[in-house]
């Protein structure tokens, strides 16, 4: 049995995440998370990897608006706002269709990140497809950057904590679901998650980038945890923290929820 210690969302692709009581989990992503991203003139997606400051802006989104605030600024847009025509956009390896928001919500965003940036929505919850080759088919996702779902046990980020010298939080990861665990990575080893009438399928663990070096609260970038996770936790060329899973049969999750696993 395991449960639900936290939810998150990422409206904004590798912007601040929201920490949510409940979220509508799709197969594409939960509801409004990462279907906005930035991308740079030549339609590629843009992220923390490049930008760390991108850790600093803020969102909230309600049925009908989605707001950002950097440092005393702030801009909002409603949620259905899209101008100009469809855009081929790539993450990685994938294409995705998507629109423009709007050129003055572009305007701001490059001002305050220092290079030409547009903010885009996926037009669709079709709009991107991922292969992947453990499952040998094509997935819907939303803008991620591969998988709809990782999830993450408390028990990993424990551990792991024991070893640096400074412990760091969660949100280095950006997980979408934490649970609660017995073990180190047990999520690695769960096939498949219950909660109620919803159902993840674990596809794979989550090889890690430099993107989790960066401190989330200052936009900082250090050697930790990626340095000490490739002590223990390197499998060929991968260092791996997390797991990836896909929405099998949607519904509504919630903090608290007792879940099964098998």
């Amino acid at each position: 049995m395991y449960r639900i210690e936290s939810i998150f969302i990422y409206p904004i692709k590798s912007f601040a995440g929201i920490s949510m009581q409940t979220a509508f989990a799709r197969s594409a992503a939960f509801e409004h998370d990462r279907r906005w991203m930035l991308i740079d003139e030549d339609g590629r997606f843009i992220s923390q990897r490049e930008h760390p400051k991108l850790a600093l802006f803020q969102i909230a989104v309600d049925a009908e608006k989605l707001c950002i605030q950097y440092e005393a600024d702030e801009i909002g847009f409603d949620l259905d706002l899209r101008v100009g025509f469809d855009i081929q956009a790539t993450i990685w390896d994938d294409s995705a269709l998507v629109n423009e928001v709007d050129l003055a919500v572009s305007d701001w965003l490059s001002e305050r990140i220092g290079s030409k940036v547009r903010l885009v929505k996926l037009k669709t919850e079709q709009s991107r497809k991922h292969h992947s080759s453990r499952l040998s088919k094509d997935i819907s996702v939303s803008l991620a950057d591969g998988y709809p779902y990782l999830i993450i046990g408390d028990k990993s980020l424990t551990h792991l904590n024991q070893l640096l010298d400074v412990p760091i939080l969660m949100n280095r990861f950006r997980p979408n679901i934490v649970i609660t665990t017995d073990l180190p990575h047990e999520e690695d080893e769960i096939n498949l998650l219950t909660f109620g009438q919803v159902e993840l399928q674990n596809v794979k663990p989550c090889g890690r980038c430099i993107l989790i070096n960066t401190n989330q609260e200052l936009a900082t970038v250090g050697k930790e945890p990626l340095r000490t996770l490739s002590t223990y936790r390197k499998r060929e060329n991968s260092i791996l923290f997390g797991s990836n899973f896909i929405c099998t049969n949607s519904g509504l999750l919630e903090v608290g929820m007792i879940f099964t696993g098998r």
